[in-house]
């Protein structure tokens, strides 16, 4: 069974962005460290993304003072997040599925340039308002 990957062209513009920053940095800087490099590459890159936009959040209707910010928002369409972790974490991993519900996009890359010897990164992808993580190492 043939399956395309969904947004491939973008987020393999997104992984290459990321693999440049891990090359350059390597492992063991605090995650502000990574998220200004990631800012500076993406822009070299001419890669569309906003920053740490706060998403609204609502509670049966009722907007919440509290907000989500993930650290990136990509071609419109996907969810960037940043960690500079020993591991990746099945938290890590709802934190990006919160943020595709928050934002109803369908995608999100879970970039982690803290591990050691090599960054990991996970697809997770959102159907039909059910959400599976995909994990595909690149």
């Amino acid at each position: 069974m043939n399956v395309e990957l969904l947004f491939k062209e973008e987020s393999y513009n997104i992984v290459g962005a990321c693999f440049e920053v891990y090359r350059d940095k390597g492992c063991g800087f605090l995650e502000p460290v990574y998220q200004e490099c990631m800012e500076i590459e993406l822009r070299l890159r001419g890669i569309p993304f906003v920053a740490q936009k706060p998403l609204a959040l609502e509670y049966k209707g009722c907007v919440l003072r509290s907000t989500y910010e993930p650290d990136f928002i990509c071609y419109d369409k996907i969810v960037l997040e940043l960690k500079a972790v020993t591991e990746l974490t099945d938290e890590h991993r709802a934190q990006v599925q919160n943020y595709l519900r928050a934002t109803r996009l369908k995608l999100g890359l879970l970039v982690n340039l803290g591990h050691y010897p090599k960054a990991q990164i996970e697809r997770i992808v959102a159907e039909r308002g059910r959400y599976a993580a995909g994990k595909e190492t690149f």
